[in-house]
């Protein structure tokens, strides 16, 4: 498979890539050019220089994973993404020290004037009273946003001794005690804080989040600082609150336009400012390329990444005990789909043994994938099962049961087939999916490869009839199962084939006294 990176990321990156698939570095590329081009790929790795835009994604004819290295994906268009069933994964951790601590650098240099000292001397000018500053200890600093950086800033911010309010409506009090952090509302905090700095991505709900409400609010002697992404801190309002003498300064290292070189804080005294450094240090730099690169190679070999942006999460320990399940999931559906000759509006899934103490988002992505990729024109993924599901009229019903009967785990389909209602289970045993029902009757079917399903009355020489006609045919028969509800009664015969039976060996089959139906099946 194909890789295209389209901004730098560290060579440590490109080495793990370049080990299991082609890697092709080509960066600067115009959004025309990047349409042009990102068609002959299955993955796409940025950071916030390329902007993903919806046609470069619907041009992404083979693409199955963008690779965000870094944090922030406002430069990728999430909606489109989704649609298209491509998944988006990040890199939150690697640089999540790196910025937190650039977010400590300027606080301090906000509060000791030291980038305007630095100048004033290097222009051979001693300024010793002009640069009078405030101590970090015994004041108060306002965190917006306790994720991962958040957290660390807290940390920080504690060490040298402050006192820490926070506000995250996601985080409960008992987690933010834990962290030595007090939990307030914004008001409360805004009107208390020293220093404010924000935390918290870009969204439509946070864009303009500290605007000229909440700079009003924070006392004269408040310092803002935004070291997370351009537009939180409403720029304009901002300096309009600097220039009134409403704040005693400003720190920011991101802006709503980078470069922000007609910004008019570029030339207002009172702030500081770097030209996005969060995550520029060699340890950054190296952690989240390799981090982007080993998820990229994840999803194109089949597994779930660990930082999925626009898909469900799943724990280290949700994936081992549900992977091996997956296969399953996806087998069930596409024998369900094939077994009736129509659309399937509703679908009850039931989850038994261990797999009901867990989250089975995955699984029911799979499933939907099995029931339905036959009939769709896009392909189905982890990101955009659902989705699709809810356009083709597909209701899933999902349930969970700690009973499993004789088996550890049990994954079972019911659904309407011409107002019968039908039954599939399956589970996985030494490590491979099998069937293990189908309606009343009860099998050990290995969930792979041709099947022969065929319908009849139990009688004498019925498998040797049927191995008569796929013999003339030199079609081979690997394995068989089989169940009757009563002797010389309704029956099921299920014939594993190494190749597919042709129309007219299905034909004669029906043509046999007792048969009701011959269908054939893949499952892949």
């Amino acid at each position: 498979m194909r890789v295209l990176v389209t901004d730098p990321i560290a060579a440590d990156g490109l080495d793990i890539l370049q080990e299991q698939q082609t890697v092709v570095v080509k960066t600067g590329l115009t959004e025309a050019e990047l349409v042009r081009e990102i068609g002959a790929y299955d993955a796409l790795i940025v950071r916030s220089g390329t902007q993903v835009t919806r046609p470069v994604i619907q041009a992404g004819f083979h693409l199955q994973v963008i690779g965000r290295a870094g944090v922030g994906v406002d430069n990728i268009d999430l909606k489109a993404a989704t649609e298209r069933g491509i998944l988006v994964v990040n890199a939150p951790d690697g640089n999540s020290i790196a910025a937190a601590e650039h977010t400590i650098a300027v606080m301090l240099a906000l509060a000791r004037h030291v980038p305007q000292a630095d100048c004033s001397l290097r222009d051979h000018r001693w300024e010793r009273k002009r640069f009078i500053g405030v101590e970090i200890t015994g004041k108060t600093l306002g965190v917006i946003g306790m994720g991962r950086i958040g957290r660390e800033v807290a940390r920080r911010g504690r060490g040298l001794g402050m006192r820490v309010l926070a506000y995250d409506p996601y985080v409960s009090h008992d987690h933010a005690e834990r962290l030595g952090v007090e939990l307030r509302d914004m008001d409360h905090i805004l009107a208390r804080a020293d220093f404010l700095t924000v935390h918290v991505p870009l969204t439509s709900s946070t864009r303009g989040l500290i605007g000229a409400r909440e700079l009003a609010m924070l006392k004269p002697s408040a310092r803002v600082i935004n070291c997370a992404r351009g537009g939180i801190v409403d720029e304009t309002a901002l300096n309009d609150a600097l220039d009134q003498g409403l704040l005693a300064g400003a720190a920011l290292d991101v802006f709503s336009s980078e470069p922000p070189l007609d910004s008019p804080l570029l030339d207002n005294e009172k702030v500081v400012v770097t030209p996005h450094l969060g995550a520029s240090t060699r340890e950054a730099q190296v952690a989240v390329a390799v981090d982007v690169a080993r998820q990229v190679l994840d999803v194109l070999n089949g597994k779930p990444p660990a930082h999925p942006v626009n898909a469900p999460f799943v724990t280290s320990e949700t994936q081992a005990e549900l992977l091996p399940f997956g296969p399953l999931a996806e087998k069930l559906g596409l024998l369900a789909r094939q077994l009736v000759d129509r659309h399937l509006g509703r679908v009850r899934i039931t989850y038994a043994g261990r797999l009901a103490e867990f989250d089975t988002d995955m699984l029911r992505a799979l499933l939907i994938r099995g029931l339905l990729q036959d009939v769709s024109e896009r392909r189905i993924t982890l990101v955009n099962a659902s989705l699709i599901a809810r356009e083709r009229g597909l209701h899933l019903v999902e349930e969970k049961n700690s009973d499993a009967g004789h088996f550890r785990n049990l994954i079972t389909l019911r659904y309407s087939d011409n107002g019968d209602e039908r039954v599939l289970s399956g589970t996985v045993m030494h490590g491979e999916p099998y069937i293990t029902h189908i309606d009343a009757y009860q099998l050990d079917l290995p969930a792979r490869g041709f099947k022969l399903f065929i319908y009849h009355r139990d009688q004498p020489d019925r498998i040797g009839q049927v191995g008569l006609l796929t013999g003339r045919a030199n079609i081979n028969i690997s394995t068989m199962a089989m169940d009757r509800l009563a002797p010389r009664g309704e029956a099921l015969l299920v014939l594993s084939l190494d190749d597919p039976a042709p129309p007219a060996i299905l034909a004669e089959i029906e043509a046999l006294d007792g048969v009701s139906s011959a269908r054939l099946i893949d499952l892949g």
